[in-house]
């Protein structure tokens, strides 16, 4: 029995992060939520660019993510900033555990997304790029963007 592809819908994406960091591994992982998070996650209602992960006693939570308040919820709503558990297997735990202490690594949230109707997020295992590292890959940005200009005026 062959299983359908779920549909994926991307809530959110962390823009700033491919310009701040050089990534070396992406990591798709489950949330922990309450009612009122996934209501204004639907709404597209959240702030990821601050976000990151934290490992304690033998687990992973997401810290600095936003979501909003969701309007309906009356007083049973969530606190917008509150950390998050990540669902991971603990096996995957343990490697990015000892990636992040040992070798200098960060791991961050690049985007949430819908899939099927779970919610679950991608992470990126990066390091932090120096000055001059984030202006050669602007430089090769600008440089890719002229030469596909010239391609294309020339194919006219």
């Amino acid at each position: 029995m062959e299983k359908k592809a779920e549909p994926i819908k991307v809530i959110a994406t962390n823009r700033k992060a491919t310009h701040d960091f050089t990534i070396h591994e992406r990591i798709e992982a489950g949330l922990q939520l309450v009612g009122s998070e996934v209501k204004s996650l639907r709404d597209a209602r959240v702030v990821i660019s601050d976000g990151f992960v934290e490992f304690r006693k033998g687990q992973a939570y997401l810290h600095k993510v936003q979501i909003n308040e969701y309007a309906q919820a009356n007083r049973w709503g969530h606190d917008m900033e509150r950390v998050r558990k990540l669902l991971l297997h603990k096996h995957e735990i343990a490697k990015l555990t000892t990636k992040v202490t040992q070798k200098g690594f960060t791991l961050i949230p690049l985007s949430l997304y819908f899939k099927g109707h779970r919610v679950k997020a991608e992470l990126a295992l990066v390091t932090h790029k120096k000055v001059h590292d984030k202006r050669a890959s602007k430089k090769e940005a600008d440089d890719k963007r002229e030469m596909d200009r010239a391609k294309k005026a020339h194919s006219r």
